[in-house]
């Protein structure tokens, strides 16, 4: 089929190359030119202006954006509001936010413009072994993108999950069952680390994906991380959050729903941005003060007590 992906990031250049391979006709736009190059290189048909994307097109026009969540999202949409015409399609294949979606939907639902949220899953390995989608809007509109869908998922990777939002919405709890089972990973190595026990980190998880009931494509990707780094010395242990694990949060408690695991992986997220908790600190004061409990001193940068 003819589509266009709007955003070369990892993920959108990647898409480019597998909708390539599957023998799809690519219109490749990216704010900076080098990657527009790239997508040219490997046979993409470049476009260096939005309008450029709506010209190479040929009705109905699909247009694929792979661009980050909030406002970048939200001006791509505005500009192909104005850019398309009726009948045409716009997916956002983006980690935006369900609420948005609905928004938007039903903004271009206006203009006879059919729009498509595709949770996204499959990283910088989705080239090789493809992308789980999760599709929410119009059934016609999924109908006619199928054929692309189909090329970038592997084998029961794509499916239609409902109404406007609910792609979105499917992703949103993917990542924050994401958040809790990579906590849980975390914690379990960390004991390890500190058991008296001298583990080869790589060969337990290699060990644990055969046959054990806890084998996942995270454990392989830690035995992956172990192999290159075996205590990892090299990083910090500083983890950001992309958004999509607050917005399960939230959604919980909008809810009624509790989530413990997840709110409390996404807590830890936070914490491992600290060098020093203030809340440690209170803690460690209020023992002294009411037990008598000792408190270690600051060090100053060359480790001499202040």
């Amino acid at each position: 089929m003819d589509l266009a992906i709007v955003g070369l990031g990892r993920m959108g250049s990647n898409m480019v190359k597998r909708l390539l391979r599957g023998g799809h006709r690519v219109v490749a736009y990216n704010r900076s030119p080098e990657p527009v190059r790239e997508a040219e290189a490997a046979g993409a048909v470049g476009a260096y202006s939005l309008e450029a994307v709506i010209e190479q097109l040929s009705a109905p026009r699909v247009v694929w954006l792979m661009v980050p969540a909030g406002d970048p999202t939200e001006q791509m949409v505005e500009k192909f509001a104005e850019l398309l015409a009726p009948g045409d399609v716009l997916v956002d294949g983006g980690n935006s936010y369900w609420k948005d979606s609905v928004r938007r939907a039903e903004r271009l639902r206006e203009r006879g413009i059919a729009f498509l949220d595709v949770g996204t899953s499959g990283g910088i390995w989705g080239l090789e072994v493809g992308y789980c989608l999760m599709v929410g809007g119009d059934e016609a509109a999924f109908r006619l993108v199928e054929p692309a869908f189909r090329t970038l998922a592997p084998e029961d990777g794509y499916r239609h999950v409902g109404p406007s939002g609910a792609g979105h919405f499917a992703k949103m709890v993917h990542n924050g069952i994401e958040y809790g089972l990579m906590q849980a990973y975390a914690e379990g190595f960390e004991i390890l680390q500190a058991s008296p026990y001298d583990y080869d980190l790589a060969g337990l998880a290699n060990l644990w994906n055969h046959g054990s009931v806890i084998r996942s494509w995270l454990l392989e990707l830690a035995e992956r991380a172990f192999r290159r780094d075996p205590r990892l010395e090299s990083i910090r242990g500083y983890v950001e959050d992309s958004g999509e694990g607050r917005w399960t949060v939230l959604t919980a408690i909008e809810e009624d729903v509790p989530a413990p695991v997840i709110t409390l992986s996404l807590q830890m997220r936070f914490r491992s941005r600290q060098a020093d908790s203030f809340a440690a600190k209170v803690a460690a004061a209020l023992r002294h003060e009411f037990g008598g409990h000792a408190v270690l001193p600051v060090e100053t940068p060359h480790g001499e007590d202040t």
